[in-house]
């Protein structure tokens, strides 16, 4: 029976992450011959493929969402409210090639996004023009993606990363934004601070910006049995943000509740991922 409700439960969370063509990305991501991009072992491995990528992932929209023009492209393109599913299995396959699967697929999936990041373009509320493909907007959505990721794995990871390791996950991650075409990326955790500090007078909380944290945290499209262990993965998402990152999105900020509640229900609804899925 335990069995059985664990497969259930794990072909549940990866149907709504992978989409229905996610066995057979899977197969070819990890059975193929070929070179890969990072070896086994490496930082971006450990990171990418631990459960706590579910709480990451929240945090990286909602603290992406912050820089006006980005989110522009978001709320003008990106159809995350009509097919937020299909946006999730898009973001997660291409993490998933990028780091684990055959070279030349990581080559070709990054292709594809620069491909759709060219026609992403447009003039946001406050009259500035705004292009997915601008540097400056790729480094953004690279450095907050990669803060958040290394931040919740190192709260929930099974395994969380010394010094030296946390240095060379932000190196690995260089590697993939290189190739996309961001402009000197952080190579260490220092640098990654440096520029995620260098961004703040750039960002604010635009109401295309609060309705879709809104969208994130209060309206998923989901049943209403899988809503209370999404109500975890949100709280956990925004309590690991920092606290000037939530004013500008109406964000509560309650630091003994998020340390003591939040902190533990975070931790067991991310183990009860990884029991069911093995990651």
């Amino acid at each position: 029976m335990v069995v059985d409700v664990r497969a259930r439960l794990g072909e549940l969370v990866f149907s709504r992450v992978a989409g229905p063509d996610g066995p057979r990305h899977s197969a070819r991501i990890h059975d193929a011959a070929g070179e890969r991009w990072f070896a086994e072992g490496r930082p971006i491995r450990r990171v990418h493929g631990d459960a706590s990528m579910f709480v990451g992932g929240l945090r990286a929209l909602l603290l992406q969402s912050l820089h006006p023009l980005a989110m522009a492209g978001v709320a003008g393109h990106s159809g995350y409210r009509g097919d937020p599913w299909g946006r999730l299995q898009r973001t997660s396959y291409f993490l998933a090639v990028t780091t684990f699967g055959p070279a030349q697929d990581a080559r070709d999936a990054v292709a594809r996004v620069q491909q759709i990041h060219e026609r992403v373009r447009g003039v946001a509320a406050d009259g500035r023009a705004y292009a997915a493909s601008d540097p400056h907007l790729l480094r953004w959505v690279h450095v907050a993606e990669v803060d958040s990721f290394l931040r919740t794995h190192q709260t929930y990871g099974r395994a969380p990363l010394d010094a030296v390791e946390q240095d060379a996950y932000v190196a690995d991650t260089a590697r993939v934004a290189g190739e996309l075409g961001v402009p000197d990326p952080p190579q260490t955790v220092a640098a990654l601070r440096d520029q995620l500090e260098a961004y703040r007078p750039e960002l604010r909380g635009t109401p295309e910006a609060r309705e879709a944290a809104r969208f994130v945290l209060i309206r998923p499209p989901l049943p209403l049995a899988a809503r209370p262990a999404y109500a975890a993965l949100a709280a956990a998402a925004v309590a690991s943000l920092p606290a000037w990152a939530r004013l500008p999105l109406r964000l509560p900020y309650l630091p003994l509740t998020e340390a003591t509640v939040v902190r533990a229900a975070g931790a067991g609804i991310v183990r009860t991922i990884r029991w069911a899925t093995g990651v």
